[in-house]
């Protein structure tokens, strides 16, 4: 798999509190320039990135995010307002107390919620591996099967871990329906990202590898 390809399946992110407009539209300008597949951003700049990206690449935003724990009605207020200002993909956050109590109706529920506000724009699913057991990880490949979410995704990147080569042959192992597989958190290199494909990923959540062609593309290399 060529560089190009890797980066076609990349949301490039910037999701830090302190991120400044001047910054999204950097994110912006580099997600048009090397052709990934979407800007993953705050929900406060979906609107201004949306018009100024003009559809030439999609905009993702996260829900409930990252602590997961606000209430349904929140988050699905929070996503409503997102595709309301041009988000095309949600990336919500799970209540993972809920999961941890066992609440796996619930847990299900609020999806299926969400995703009814979604419509057809894209859901991703983020359970935050880092804080899970293999055991609740498995149960959360099932509930986002039944859900009619797209995608299920690692991680944050806002908690004590990124995403693992384990947890992605983990999902790819457990999935059904066609959910997609999103690996977040920690990609560091190429041969992560290929790596991470190659055990099932779909979407790869980072800003790293914009930045190595970047800093290659000064030296010359590119």
């Amino acid at each position: 798999m060529d560089v190009k390809q890797i980066l076609n399946k990349v949301d490039h992110t910037l999701l830090s509190q302190s991120a400044t407009w001047d910054e999204i539209k950097v994110i912006c300008d580099d997600a048009i320039k090397y052709e990934t597949a979407s800007v993953c951003i705050p929900p406060a700049y979906v609107k201004t990135a949306s018009e100024y990206l003009d559809g030439k690449v999609a905009v993702c935003t996260v829900i409930g995010f990252p602590n997961g724990y606000n209430t349904t009605a929140v988050k699905c207020f929070e996503t409503e307002t997102a595709i309301k200002d041009g988000a095309d993909e949600i990336d919500m956050v799970i209540n993972i107390g809920m999961l941890r109590d066992k609440r796996y109706a619930d847990v299900l529920e609020e999806i299926k919620a969400i995703k009814s506000v979604c419509g057809e724009h894209v859901l991703k699913v983020i359970i935050e591996t880092c804080l899970l057991s293999d055991e609740e990880k498995i149960e959360m490949c099932r509930i986002v099967s039944e859900s009619g979410a797209d995608y299920i995704k690692t991680s944050t990147g806002f908690s004590k871990g990124g995403a693992t080569f384990e947890d992605i042959a983990l999902f790819a192992k457990h999935v059904k329906g066609g959910v997609k597989i999103k690996a977040a958190g920690g990609i560091k290199s190429f041969d992560d990202a290929q790596k991470f494909i190659e055990l099932g990923a779909d979407r790869l959540g980072t800003s790293r590898l914009v930045a190595i062609m970047k800093s290659e593309k000064s030296e010359g290399k590119y």
